[in-house]
This record gives structure tokens, C-alpha cells and sequence, in this order.
């Protein structure tokens, strides 16, 4: 009888721990305005994007005639098609990705290697060189312009690396400089994520025999998915939308990113901005399907590690 009690009491207890779970939490007044903060500021980021797709749809002599801040009219793809065609977009595709792919595969692995050194090894300058790398971040870009330009003119290149002769003009001298300001704040990054896993794996691998290269190559680099992933959102990113060095170091319109192919749809005297965000929306779809394509690792690379070090 006493246990017969037990296995109900015990039943009864446990339909009520699934109920109280099942059960919803009050909706308190805070939680809703926070709610309805969040979405407020989601709508007020998409509004400029929502109208530069809505700009895009419809004709000039639509938008000329009712004004920009109006609805009615006629609805196509016109811009797109017009802007396609008119900007040489394939071009110009074709030239980022021959600046951007080269200068993020350079920039990682230059980085993975500099955070490989200063999070795995314990020697006296590893402060300070990290320390260095980072520092390059904080200069501003305008400030080099002019010893940096000199400097590219006096660089010189072999002609079937630059028409040019040197580093100006050239798709040498724009990847090398996203090189060069990338590179610190990946190695940041990389190394924060790296003084996280355990020192137990590379010592291991040196008891095993295991080179430093094949300990970086075959335990570390394996392990830094998720950062790899993060930061190849970024840089994409970041490198895919210069526009100022390219104005500044390429001086041929022809060889500069599509960044710069925009400009072609601005006339002298006229410019039509429903075919410019046509055309600005097709440049910036190779960056939202990097995103979207990495989304889930590029969230997780950002927290992994980022309260250590």
C-alpha cells in the first residue's frame, strides 16, 4: 500500500514539474518594450534597404513625375538589366575577386601563423609583437596616402606582373595593402581563440615527435573552423567593399574593383539613383551570400574565446 502511494505521489509530483515547464513565464511590461525596441530598430536598419529595392523597381519617369517619396507607377526589372549591362558588372567581378580572394587566403594564413606564434609559445616579445600587429589598425587610412603613393611609383614590378612597371596601378599593390591592414586584426582575433584550447594537444604532438609546423598545420589550424569562418565574413566584406584605395592606387578605371564600377552609371549632368541602387544591390549580393552561406559559424566564431587571453 505504502509503495503504491509512493509510485503515485512520485507520478503526481512529476505531472506537476511537466506542467509548470509547459506552463508560460508572465509577460511582463519590460519584456515587451524591449520587444518592441528590437523590432523598431530592425525596421529602422531595413528601411533603407527596403526603399533602395523599392527605388529600384521603378522607372525614372515614375520617380520623376511623383517624386521619390511616393507610391504608384509602373514595376520592373529594367534598373537591373540596365545597370547590368551599362556598369560592365561581370567585369568588374571579376576584378574583385581577383583582389579579394587572393588578399583574404594571404591575410588568414599570415595571421593564423602570427597567432600560432604568440599563443602557443611563451617567449618575451610575444606581447609586444601582437601588440604591434594591432597597433597598424589604429592608423587611418588618409594619413598614408601620400608617402604611401610615392612609395608604390618607386616599387618596380616585372610587365607581366604590372603594365605599369610597379606596384601603382596594379592588382599587386591593392591586395597587398589589404594584406597589410587586415592582417592585425585577424591575428588578434586568432590568437584570443587559440590561448583557449589546451596546452595538453601541442604538447602531446611534441612528445610524438611532431614538428612546430606540424603541430600548427595538423592540431591548430583543424580546430579554428569557426574563427576561419567568422573572419572570412568579415574580410570578405571589408575587402570586397573598398572603394578608397582602389581610387587612390589604380589609376586605370578598367582594373579597379566594382566598387568603383558604379560610378560609371553617374553622369556628368544626370544621374539616374533608381539605376545606381539597381545597381548597388547587385554589387552587394556576393557579400549577403558569403553571409548567409556562413551565418552559424561566423556567430560562433565571434564568442568562442572572446573571455580569454
Amino acid at each position: 500500500m505504502s509503495a503504491t502511494v509512493g509510485v503515485r505521489t512520485r507520478a503526481g509530483a512529476r505531472g506537476q514539474a511537466v506542467a509548470g515547464m509547459d506552463r508560460k513565464p508572465p509577460l511582463r511590461p519590460a519584456r515587451v518594450v524591449l520587444h518592441a525596441f528590437l523590432i523598431a530598430t530592425s525596421l529602422l536598419w531595413l528601411l533603407p534597404l527596403l526603399w533602395a529595392v523599392y527605388t529600384a523597381l521603378r522607372p525614372y519617369d515614375d520617380t520623376n513625375r511623383l517624386g521619390y517619396v511616393s507610391i504608384g507607377g509602373h514595376y520592373n526589372f529594367k534598373n537591373f538589366t540596365d545597370a547590368w549591362s551599362q556598369a560592365d558588372l561581370p567585369h568588374y567581378y571579376l576584378n574583385t575577386i581577383l583582389i579579394t580572394v587572393p588578399a583574404l587566403v594571404v591575410t588568414l594564413l599570415l595571421a593564423s601563423m602570427v597567432a600560432f606564434g604568440v599563443s602557443r609559445f611563451s617567449w618575451k616579445g610575444n606581447v609586444g609583437l601582437l601588440m604591434l600587429f594591432t597597433a597598424g589598425n589604429l592608423l587611418p587610412q588618409q594619413v598614408m596616402i601620400l608617402p604611401l603613393y610615392r612609395l608604390y611609383l618607386k616599387i618596380p614590378l616585372p610587365m607581366w606582373m604590372s603594365d605599369s612597371g610597379s606596384l601603382y596601378d596594379s592588382y599587386w599593390g591593392i591586395i597587398l595593402i589589404h594584406i597589410a591592414f587586415q592582417i592585425g586584426f585577424c591575428s588578434f582575433v586568432l590568437s584570443n581563440y587559440m590561448k583557449t584550447l589546451p596546452g595538453e594537444l601541442t604538447e602531446a604532438a611534441l612528445v610524438d615527435g611532431a614538428s612546430v609546423w606540424q603541430q600548427y598545420s595538423r592540431i591548430i589550424l583543424p580546430l579554428c573552423r569557426a574563427p576561419f569562418a567568422a573572419l572570412a565574413t568579415l574580410e570578405f566584406t571589408w575587402i570586397y567593399n573598398d572603394f578608397f584605395w582602389a581610387l587612390v592606387l589604380i589609376h586605370t578605371g578598367e582594373k579597379r574593383p566594382i566598387t568603383a564600377a558604379l560610378s560609371n552609371l553617374q553622369g556628368q549632368y544626370f544621374t539616374n539613383n533608381n539605376l545606381i541602387a539597381a545597381g548597388s544591390l547587385l554589387t552587394a549580393i556576393p557579400t549577403l551570400i558569403v553571409y548567409f552561406v556562413l551565418q552559424k559559424q561566423f556567430v560562433g566564431g565571434l564568442t568562442v574565446g572572446a573571455t580569454k587571453g
